[in-house]
């Protein structure tokens, strides 16, 4: 696939070669992907719900891909023309697209939001923590008003840990604002259980929710980012990730501190996501629930194609 993406040879580029593009299309894209037209998007919407799954969550897989010259001038993309490029060609086509996967979405689903894929200016202002510019402000909190009128949930994704930070700050503040009912979040947050800042981290925004009176949401995955992340950054091992995981789930499905995820006053609401693709991960926190033990709202997923047997 990688050789297909960076192809030079017009037979093995899919936008030239149909009968490639019909083959990728018809295969991997399909395995997991759930369209590229409203049509399509549908039509796979309508196909999980019947046969059993009570909602999706769509992410519009929006890139930049910036050139050497481009990382260079990151710092100027705040000015002049450069911003006014970031904004007509990066931000505005990014909130475009990330508004009709809302409009996709019916009340209760989830859509995923990459900031970073909104261009050069969220990647500056990420990086180095600085206020958003005023037209990227503008367009997520048009994504947030949207997404609260219909109902629909966003998942705010994590991303390299040199980013993390920022997107943090970010989160929190769309938390205070729109995640206001009590035990039912709006915005969630992504946290990462591979990293081994992830409980502290999570206690902290805890305690935060909890003094500032809003329903923290938690969307908790083991890590996407373990090729790019510095190794340092992240658990020795793969049970030492496994346990970080379980015991966070846990703490958070009940409500009761523990020893991976430590703290001492009362937890504020949580609404809480079990994404993952481990079998053993999925049916503990599958338990507690089953057993009458969670006090969390809660809701489990898979990345399409990835895990369907554990999704199943």
């Amino acid at each position: 696939m990688s050789v297909l993406a960076h192809a030079t040879n017009p037979l093995l580029n899919p936008d030239k070669n149909s009968l490639l593009r019909f083959f990728l299309k018809n295969t991997f894209y399909a395995q997991f992907c759930a369209g590229e037209t409203p049509a399509e998007v549908g039509r796979t919407i309508k196909g999980l719900k019947d046969i059993g799954f009570s909602g999706v969550i769509l992410g519009y897989a929006k890139e930049v891909v910036l050139t050497d010259a481009q990382k260079k001038e990151l710092g100027a993309c705040s000015q002049g023309k450069i911003a006014e490029e970031c904004v007509y060609n990066e931000i505005i086509p990014w909130a475009t697209g990330t508004l009709k996967t809302v409009q996709l979405a019916e009340p209760g689903d989830f859509v995923a939001l990459k900031f970073t894929g909104a261009g050069r200016q969220a990647l500056y202002s990420l990086a180095e923590r600085l206020p958003r510019s005023a037209a990227l402000t503008d367009a997520i909190n048009s994504i947030c008003s949207l997404a609260s009128k219909r109902g629909v949930r966003l998942l705010f994704d994590a991303e390299q840990a040199s980013l993390q930070p920022g997107i943090d700050d970010w989160t929190m503040e769309y938390m205070r604002k729109y995640n206001t009912a009590p035990g039912h979040a709006l915005i969630y947050g992504t946290y990462q259980a591979y990293l081994k800042s992830t409980p502290e981290t999570l206690s902290r925004h805890l305690r935060v929710a909890r003094e500032e009176g809003f329903t923290l949401g938690v969307k908790l995955v083991r890590g996407a980012y373990i090729g790019t992340d510095p190794r340092h950054l992240i658990h020795d091992t793969k049970e030492g990730t496994d346990a970080c995981y379980d015991g966070i789930a846990e703490s958070l499905l009940e409500k009761q501190w523990g020893n991976v995820l430590q703290g001492d006053l009362r937890m504020p609401p949580i609404s809480l996501v079990i994404a993952s693709h481990n079998a053993e991960s999925v049916r503990r926190a599958g338990e507690i629930c089953i057993d009458g033990e969670a006090s969390t709202e809660v809701a489990f997923a898979q990345l399409q194609g990835m895990a369907d047997e554990v999704s199943c």
